[in-house]
């Protein structure tokens, strides 16, 4: 088998991998469909659509920053497979409920608010269940090819979803029913995950001591990553870039309705090329072989900032689309090298409360950053929102490696990685 796919060796694996890529392909053609319904709701006042779409991802991604913690002592404490199948059944309830209020026509703006933030609470703790996961289910020396492949998972549901969105939205009618039944079939396609995870042979998965119960569980996760320069220096990175960044779902909902004037179809489309980028990234990424180094997430960031800062100022619907590959790419490369540094090098016993903490600073900043990123849109305009991040996400990255670069560069021997991660 080629080295990019040698983890689907492991039957357990590709069960999981296969339930993922549907539901990645449903997950993004929920966005997509999600954002042009809160479009519509909001249509005519470009200044209300964008404050509200900010709004949105703000409370989808609230749930994330506030729960990590306790979500990461849960994956820590708690049977991931089960975990995992409540996560999933809870987020496709919700994603069923957002559709059927659509379907029927009396969806409010604040019912969006409210199912979003529902559903993000699920997602608080399906990700680091999620990630964490995946030792349990992989040798250590197929560990960082799965991680890639999940990243590829994701992406090819990236690359599939937001234009197959974009084409059913604009056969509906580009109406609210419309979005409805494209969420429909997110919330259908969380039965996967939920089968994938079930038909696994649990004698042949690898789970890790679950965590003892005790006082101060949370702190000590703290304590260690503070204790470590050289993950402080890829979460500092990662922050930025996530919390100013990687607002892209509403950044380019901006950028072809109010700059471009495009429709569905068209905006649909830009997550698809994006994710032609992300691809490509994590097909490289699974298929290389040495360990990522911390310094890695520092030059892919430095590269996804200044391609954002670019795309800001194309002069065409055309020239956005062919540039935003790159954006994917470098954004990719860059979460791809956190994650695997962080996965391959911290103790089992520590590992969901340490991904737990990765996710909240990645993902948990958007209740900040989109909320700013749309009030920047609805003030300065569209283009500034791409702009604005990309810088922000650059002086973080910086800020990151003068703080912590000196201190992280040493590297672990490699049969102490395979301690850590046996």
């Amino acid at each position: 088998m080629s080295p990019t796919f040698r983890a689907l060796r492991v039957r357990n694996y590709r069960l999981y991998a296969l339930g993922g890529v549907v539901s990645n392909t449903g997950t993004w053609m929920q966005r997509v469909a999600q954002d042009w319904l809160v479009l519509t709701l909001h249509h005519g006042s470009a200044a209300e659509a964008s404050t509200a779409l900010g709004l949105t991802t703000a409370l989808q991604f609230l749930p994330i920053l506030l729960l990590s913690p306790y979500a990461g002592l849960v994956a820590d404490r708690m049977p991931k497979r089960q975990l995992l199948q409540l996560t999933q059944a809870w987020m496709g309830t919700c994603a069923l409920l957002l559709a059927a209020v659509a379907l029927a026509g009396v969806v409010e703006p604040w019912m969006v608010f409210v199912i979003a933030f529902a559903f993000g609470a699920g997602a608080a703790f399906d990700a680091p269940a999620r990630q964490s996961f995946v030792s349990e289910m992989v040798e250590a020396d197929d560990l960082s090819n799965a991680v890639g492949l999940n990243s590829a998972s994701f992406n090819l549901g990236r690359v599939v979803g937001p234009a197959l969105s974009g084409v059913l939205i604009a056969a509906g009618g580009s109406g609210v029913r419309a979005t409805g039944a494209v969420i429909a079939l997110n919330g259908l396609s969380y039965l996967a995950v939920i089968g994938a995870l079930r038909l696994m042979r649990v004698d042949e998965l690898l789970p890790v001591q679950r965590a003892a119960r005790g006082k101060g569980m949370i702190r000590e996760g703290v304590r260690y990553v503070r204790g470590r320069p050289d993950l402080m220096m890829v979460l500092v990175a990662a922050f930025f870039a996530g919390t100013f960044g990687m607002n892209f779902q509403m950044t380019s909902a901006l950028m072809a309705t109010q700059v471009f004037d495009k429709g569905p179809g068209e905006y649909g489309v830009l997550g698809s090329t994006l994710a032609i980028g992300s691809l490509t990234a994590a097909l490289l990424g699974a298929r290389r072989v040495a360990r990522p180094r911390p310094q890695w997430v520092i030059v892919a960031g430095l590269a996804f900032g200044s391609v954002e800062i670019a795309l800001g100022l194309m002069p065409s619907y055309l020239t956005f689309a062919l540039c935003t590959p790159l954006l994917g790419l470098s954004l990719l490369t860059m979460l791809n090298s956190a994650n695997t540094t962080v996965q391959l090098s911290v103790d089992p016993a520590m590992r969901g409360r340490v991904m737990s903490l990765y996710m909240m600073v990645v993902m948990g900043g958007t209740p900040f950053g989109a909320p700013v990123v749309g009030w920047v849109g609805a003030v300065f305009g569209a283009r500034w929102t791409l702009i604005g991040g990309g810088a922000m996400s650059v002086l973080g990255v910086l800020l990151a490696a003068a703080l912590f670069g000196g201190s992280s560069a040493r590297r672990l021997p490699r049969r102490d990685v395979n301690t850590l991660v046996a």
